[in-house]
Formats: C-alpha cells, structure tokens, sequence
C-alpha cells in the first residue's frame, strides 16, 4: 500500500458488488447501448456489471447506467492509471477492478473511497495484497493462469484469511458452475454475457436470454449483501 493510503475496507467492496455471482465484462464501442444492455441483463437478473476502460465511450456508457439504470450496480473495468479511477468515479461508477496492480492507481482509488479489487495470477501477488487489506480480488486471466485447479491451489494456503476470488479470462457457460463451486470464489466474470454481436445488433432479448441462463447455473450465497 502507499504510504498514507489505505484500502476501501473489505465490507464495502461487498456492498458496493451486492450478491452478483457473474459479473458480466462488457466493452463498449457506443455508450448508447449502455442502457438497454444494463436493463437486458438486468431483465434476465443480472444487476450488476463491469465496463472496461478499453474504449473511449467507456466514462459515458457508466454515467448513462448510473444516471437511468438506479436496479443496476454499475462498476468500472481495466482500471490501469489514477487517470482512469478520477474518471471512473466522477462518472458514477460503484466499484472498480484492475487486470493487475501498481501503487498509482491503487492510491488513487483509496483517496477517492472507490471499492477497488486488484487483479492477481500468482501466490506472490496474492500475498501482497491480502496483506495490504485487500480481500477481494480479481483472479487474471483465469484461464491461462492454469483454470480451476490453479485457483484451488492458490487458496489453499490462504484460507485462513479468508479471501474472495473473482476469476475472469477465458471462462464461459459451459464451465461457470465448476468455477463458482469452488469454496472462495465471490463471482465469475466473463464477457460472454454480452457479446459485441449481440449488442451491435441490438439483440437485447438475446442477452436477457444469456444473462437468466447464467443466474439459472449460478448458486445463490445467503452471506452476500
């Protein structure tokens, strides 16, 4: 952690995700399709969801959910400078998440009260941020960082500070419930609930459709706000 900062305490990371256990990772090329995409998955009972800062219209298409979607709990995605947090958090978005970590962005994300969750892919990594704090954190890229017996292997020794893990990368439906069945996992993010097609096609059923298989796969944990 930076010297004088601390993080966003573990609680109201929790609060801020509320009790999603897929978190949809959307990119998006028009922030006019931000809010039928947050009422679609919302349709198909989804309410929450991740908007990358990887393309341009990303501060809009949050400030259009936060500003008309109030059911949707609308977070910011591929957090990389404490550029990006100043403008993830002055367009309203409720919580943050980073492929990665550096000091930077962490800072800037615990000056301005952002619940944020670093990314991480080793032991070494997860050390480090569980203790600084952290207790959520995101598990990149999932897949490739060796899939559900790598993660299992990575909680095992850090059980006792009882951490959560959002593992994203390479996921989709056909392997979403072996990941939440794992013990520590918080919720899975993909990009397969809103795929570009869909949305250039302004297909918004067919996302309701993929948003309701995903809750319909995904088991409820009483213990989430």
């Amino acid at each position: 952690m930076s010297a004088g900062t601390t993080p966003v305490p573990p609680a109201a990371v929790d609060a801020a995700l509320g009790p999603v256990r897929v978190l949809p990772v959307v990119s998006l090329d028009d922030a006019a399709a931000a809010v039928p995409l947050a009422e679609a998955l919302a349709e198909g009972g989804i309410t929450a969801v991740e908007i990358t800062f990887r393309t341009a219209e990303a501060a809009k298409a949050i400030e259009a959910i936060a500003a008309s979607c109030p059911q949707t709990r609308v977070g910011a995605g591929t957090l990389l400078t404490p550029d990006d947090v100043r403008r993830a958090v002055d367009a309203g978005a409720r919580f943050g998440i980073s492929p990665g970590w550096d000091p930077q962005t962490e800072a800037a994300a615990a000056e301005a009260g952002l619940p944020y969750i670093p990314g991480v892919a080793t032991a070494a990594e997860a050390q480090q941020r569980l203790a600084q704090g952290y207790r959520t954190l995101k598990f990149f890229p999932a897949e490739a960082a060796g899939g559900r017996g790598a993660l299992r292997q990575l909680l095992a020794p850090f059980r006792r500070l009882e951490p959560s893990f959002i593992p994203t990368g390479g996921i989709g439906p056909g392997s979403l419930s072996d990941w939440l069945s794992i013990p520590g996992v918080r919720a899975v993010g993909g990009s397969w609930l809103a795929p570009e097609k869909l949305i250039a096609a302004g297909d918004w059923n067919g996302i309701a459709a993929l948003a309701s298989d995903a809750v319909a796969a995904s088991s409820p944990r009483e213990d989430l706000p």
